[in-house]
């Protein structure tokens, strides 16, 4: 199966939930040994209540963060909108995406979970899994796990345990801003996933990667719309 051809529409919740179970066994959270000269920073993009996902990545070349390659693309999704269940939603328009890039990126950074997830399976591991890239889940808000609450400084950090297991790092990546939690997707380790984000700051709350892929699929969506729009008055 094309990765470009996923369709996860005819799956109900519980047989995502027993997918991701499944999945789970085959994760490696495990220290990244190649270079990494070209990072990918991937988000999603969607008007609420509707059926279209807008997707987008962005390449750059690391550790400078000069953008080398743009991509986005849109798909069509049925399934719906279940915390713990989205990338079963954002995944097919994020693979389209994918294939349309002809020299993949050492890593991927993606707006949302890695491992940190009640079933080790955000969209960041689910992403690597089926790319075989290594991935860094980047998320604004927490899903699982519990912390304590970094000190008010740039770049203090805490662990976030999720049923006795360091599934993230809580980071301050500003002062005065609430922090971000980083965790690894797949072939890579915690403390390089932090490093790299580390990286990535660039005088914003989230990363520069995660920022600008965020500009990108957002401006794709409104583009598009508009030229949907102006099409229905002709």
């Amino acid at each position: 199966m094309k990765l470009n051809s996923l369709n996860y529409d005819s799956l109900s919740p519980a047989q995502t939930v027993a997918l991701q179970q499944e999945l789970r066994k085959h994760i490696q959270i495990r220290p990244l040994y190649k270079e990494v000269k070209i990072i990918g920073s991937a988000d999603i993009s969607f008007n609420k209540g509707e059926e279209t996902v807008y997707a987008g990545i962005v390449l750059f070349k690391y550790p400078e963060l000069t953008v080398i390659g743009n991509y986005t693309a849109k798909a069509e999704t049925k399934f719906p909108c279940i915390s713990g269940l989205l990338a079963f939603r954002e995944l097919p328009a994020l693979l389209k995406v994918w294939e349309q890039i002809e020299t993949k990126p050492d890593l991927m950074v993606l707006d949302g979970q890695g491992i940190a997830h009640e079933r080790r399976m955000g969209i960041a591991t689910h992403f690597g899994w089926l790319t075989d890239v290594p991935t860094i889940g980047s998320a604004k808000s927490r899903l699982a796990g519990r912390f304590i609450e970094p000190a008010n400084e740039a770049f203090a950090q805490s662990e976030m345990t999720d049923k006795g297991e360091v599934v993230s790092i809580a980071l301050r990546s500003k002062k005065n801003c609430n922090p971000i939690y980083i965790s690894p997707g797949h072939h890579i380790d915690i403390e390089q996933s932090v490093e790299v984000i580390k990286n990535c700051i660039r005088g914003y709350r989230i990363p520069e990667p995660i920022r600008q892929a965020h500009n990108l699929v957002n401006e794709f969506r409104i583009k598009d719309i508009g030229s949907n729009a102006q099409q229905l008055l002709f």
